[in-house]
């Protein structure tokens, strides 16, 4: 199993951000105002609660949580992609949280191929649960939907990058 030493300094920041951009890919896809980011963000951080209690999550999805959990880590994840995404579109920063997931399916295959499957699809569920966390469309949540098109597709992109079955 593959924890923080089995990987560089870079590679392992590249991990501790891909949790961040995968949220962030989806709410890129379809921004949904100040309330709907609100909830989005708290999807992702109940996500990370949810692996952190479960005595039985993959030793590596626990090692990226416990170090995010962490102000360095946080520090780490964030500094990086704030340059990346900087100035950026929603657009351009779907493309470049999309572009850090392929590293990062990249570094596990070379990295940790007996984690990989089980990281990707944490991750996938990650930007799944962003997804469904606010109504998309409608008025005052009435008559939207609960994953958009938009987002589905962001899903899809997703999954393909990390070489996930939709």
């Amino acid at each position: 199993m593959a924890d923080k030493s089995s990987f560089t300094s870079d590679e392992w920041q590249t991990l501790l951000e891909s949790v961040m951009a995968t949220g962030l890919a989806v709410t890129a896809a379809e921004p949904s105002g100040l309330f709907g980011l609100l909830q989005e963000s708290f999807a992702s951080g109940k996500m990370l609660a949810k692996a952190k209690m479960d005595a039985g999550a993959n030793p590596l999805v626990k090692a990226v949580v416990d170090e995010l959990a962490t102000s360095s880590g946080r520090s780490m994840s964030s500094s990086r992609l704030q340059q990346a995404l900087a100035g950026k579109k929603p657009g351009e920063m779907k493309a470049a949280c999309i572009e850090i997931l392929g590293k990062v399916d990249k570094i596990l295959g070379a990295k940790a191929p007996g984690d990989a499957a089980v990281f990707e699809n944490w991750l996938r569920q990650i930007g799944q649960s962003v997804a469904e966390a606010a109504g998309e469309g409608g008025f005052l949540g009435i008559g939207g939907v609960a994953v958009s098109e938009t987002e589905k597709a962001t899903l899809n992109e997703i999954s393909s990058v990390l070489k996930l079955a939709s």
